[in-house]
């Protein structure tokens, strides 16, 4: 019964591309959170965008494939601990963009982030 249940997990046991997708989502929702709703957007631009959050889902994919890109996994078979680390100074050099590490555990097929530290960026 136990081997049952442990096979069973480790059948269930996100993909790095199950991952990705999951981390896409939540870079939407972040975004979307961050420059639409909390005006992060400068009013020429929210003049020019009519509909932010749409523009901002548009994107999922490719923010997946740069969290996916970013993310070290240890797989302990059972389940697997994902860290993804987003530099903004690395991906648009001196721009003030923030950085984020994200730590989730992801078993049975679900995924908990458990950890989210942001440095604000600030350029030197």
């Amino acid at each position: 019964m136990l081997a049952g249940c442990g096979a069973v997990l480790v059948w269930t046991n996100p993909s790095m591309e199950d991952y990705s997708d999951y981390a896409g989502d939540q870079l939407v929702e972040l975004a979307t959170e961050e420059l639409c709703e909390q005006k992060g957007l400068p009013m020429v631009l929210r003049l020019w965008i009519r509909n932010c959050p749409e523009l901002i889902a548009a994107q999922q994919p490719v923010l997946a494939s740069v969290a996916g890109e970013f993310t070290t996994r240890l797989n302990f078979g059972l389940g697997s601990l994902y860290t993804t680390k987003l530099d903004g100074r690395n991906l648009l050099p001196k721009m003030r963009l923030p950085s984020y590490t994200v730590t989730t555990i992801a078993g049975a097929g679900r995924f908990l982030t458990i950890q989210t530290r942001t440095d604000p960026g600030n350029v030197e």
